[in-house]
C-alpha cells in the first residue's frame, strides 16, 4: 500500500472514530502515529516525532494568545459587562417590535469583542437576556434561537481565538485577520437584527413589546458599557496600531478585564482561581486538539495528499468560484456535525493549499485572509444547525421548558441569514478587505 493510499485511508478510519464518541484530539493523534508507523516501518519514526511535535507545539509562543484570551473572557462575565450591554442594547431597542431579542443579539456582539468564545458568549448573555426575553412574552423557542445564534457572534467578531487557530495554520498575520473580521461581524449582527424584524412580523405573537425608556436612563446605560469599549479599543486599536503584538494584547485586555472585574466587586480570591482553572481547563482541551492535528497533519504532509489533491483539483478544470463553493458546501455540512475548532484544525491544511493555488485575483495573502473569514463564518453556521449545533445545546441547557424542536425551527431563520450574508461576502470580497491596508 502506497503512503498514498493511506492518507487517503485515514479519512474514514477518522470519522468512524469521531462517531464512535471518541475525542476529536484522541482520534486525530492515534490516525497520525498510526500512519507515521506503516509509512516508516518502524517505531523510531513516531517515537521521535512525539517527542519532538510535543515540544513544539507547547512551546509554541503563538499559542499563548488563546489562554489569554480565554482568561479575558473569564473576568470580562464576572465584571458585569454582560449585563450593562444588555441593558444599553435594551434601552435604545427595546420598546420596537423584537427589540429586546434585537438587544441581546446587539449585546451578544458587545461581549464578543471581549470574550471570543461562541459558546460562553451565549452562555453567559443567556443567563441576563433570557428572563427579559420570557418576561416581555417572547415564545420559548424564538428566544433560545435568537440568543444561540448572537452567541456565534463570539468566534466572529475580532478577538477570536479560532482566527488565530487559522493564522497559526496558514502563517498569516493576526492582526490583519481581526480587522478583516469586523465588517462581516457587524454584518452577521444586522443580519441577525433583520432576521428578528422579518420574524415577529410574521409571527406576531412570538414577541411582546416593552415600555420605552427615558433618553436620561438610555444615556445612562450607555455610560455604563465605556469599559468593554475601553477594553476593545485598547486590545484590537493597540494590536492594530503597532503599540504591542497580539499576545501581548490578550495579556493587556486579560488584565484589563481582571481589574474591572475586582473594581466590580465580584472577584474574590476563590473566584480568581475558579477562573483560571476554567481557563487551565478550556486551554488544555484546545491545546491537545491542537497537538492531535499536528500528528495528523504530519502525516497527511509525508503522505501528500494535501499537494495530491491540489494538482487534482486543478487539472479538474474547474473554475476557483466553483472550488470555493463546493468546499464552503463541504463545511457546511460537516459544522453540523463536528465542533468548529476541530473542523479548522483537520480541514485547513487540507483545503488551503488547494484555495491558495487557485486565481481569484487577488494577492495571495488576500485570498488567505478572505477564505478565512468566510471558513469562519459558515463554521460558525454549524454552532447553530441541528443536529448538532453547540450553541443549540447550551442554550437548552439554560431553558429546560423549551423543547428542542421549537429551537430547531426557529433558528432556521437565523442560518438563512448566515448562508445569504456567505453568499454576499463570496460575490463581493472587498467588503471583507477594504479595511486592510
Amino acid at each position: 500500500m502506497t503512503l498514498l493510499e493511506i492518507g487517503y485511508l485515514s479519512f474514514p478510519v477518522l470519522l468512524v472514530m469521531i462517531f464512535l464518541r471518541a475525542p476529536i484530539g484522541l482520534a486525530m493523534m492515534l490516525c497520525g502515529i498510526g500512519g507515521l508507523y506503516l509509512a516508516t516501518g518502524g517505531t523510531n519514526m513516531f517515537l521521535a516525532k512525539l517527542k519532538s511535535e510535543t515540544y513544539t507545539t507547547f512551546s509554541s509562543y503563538s499559542l499563548t494568545i488563546i489562554p489569554m484570551f480565554l482568561l479575558m473572557g473569564q473576568f470580562a462575565t464576572l465584571s458585569g459587562m454582560s449585563k450593562a450591554l444588555f441593558r444599553a442594547a435594551e434601552s435604545f431597542l427595546g420598546h420596537r417590535k423584537g427589540g429586546v431579542a434585537m438587544a441581546a443579539v446587539g449585546a451578544c456582539a458587545g461581549f464578543g469583542s471581549i470574550c471570543g468564545s461562541s459558546l460562553a458568549t451565549a452562555a453567559t448573555m443567556s443567563r441576563v437576556a433570557l428572563p427579559e426575553l420570557r418576561q416581555y412574552g417572547y415564545s420559548g423557542g424564538f428566544s433560545t434561537a435568537t440568543l444561540a445564534a448572537g452567541g456565534t457572534l463570539g468566534i466572529l467578531i475580532p478577538p477570536s481565538v479560532i482566527l488565530v487557530i487559522y493564522a497559526i495554520l496558514t502563517e498569516q498575520n493576526i492582526a490583519k485577520l481581526f480587522l478583516a473580521a469586523f465588517v462581516p461581524g457587524l454584518l452577521a449582527a444586522l443580519g441577525y437584527m433583520l432576521t428578528i424584524s422579518v420574524y415577529v412580523r410574521l409571527y406576531p405573537d412570538s414577541a411582546g413589546v416593552r415600555e420605552p425608556v427615558p433618553m436620561s436612563e438610555r444615556l445612562r446605560a450607555l455610560v455604563d458599557v465605556w469599559p468593554v469599549i475601553l477594553v476593545f479599543g485598547l486590545v484590537v486599536g493597540g494590536i492594530y496600531r503597532g503599540w504591542f503584538t497580539p499576545t501581548e494584547g490578550a495579556a493587556v485586555g486579560a488584565a484589563g478585564t481582571g481589574i474591572l472585574a475586582l473594581l466590580s466587586g465580584n472577584l474574590t480570591w476563590k473566584v480568581f482561581i475558579e477562573s483560571i482553572i476554567a481557563t487551565a481547563t478550556s486551554t488544555a482541551m484546545i491545546f491537545f486538539i491542537v497537538l492531535g492535528a499536528g500528528f495528523y497533519n504530519s502525516f497527511l504532509a509525508l503522505s501528500q495528499l494535501p499537494q495530491e489533491l491540489s494538482s487534482w483539483v486543478v487539472g479538474l478544470g474547474l473554475s476557483p468560484w466553483m472550488v470555493l463553493t463546493l468546499v464552503l458546501a463541504f463545511y457546511l455540512v460537516f459544522g453540523c456535525l463536528m465542533d468548529s475548532l476541530s473542523m479548522i484544525l483537520l480541514t485547513i491544511p487540507i483545503f488551503f493549499p488547494v484555495i491558495s493555488v487557485l486565481d481569484f485575483g487577488m494577492t495571495p495573502e488576500h485570498v488567505a485572509i478572505w477564505f478565512g473569514i468566510l471558513v469562519l463564518i459558515v463554521v460558525e453556521v454549524g454552532l447553530i444547525t441541528p443536529p448538532v449545533g453547540m450553541n443549540l445545546f447550551i442554550i437548552n441547557a439554560m431553558d429546560r421548558t423549551t423543547p428542542m424542536t421549537e429551537t430547531y425551527k426557529a433558528v432556521m431563520w437565523f442560518v438563512t441569514s448566515d448562508i445569504l450574508r456567505v453568499v454576499v461576502l463570496v460575490l463581493f470580497p472587498a467588503i471583507t478587505l477594504f479595511l486592510l491596508p
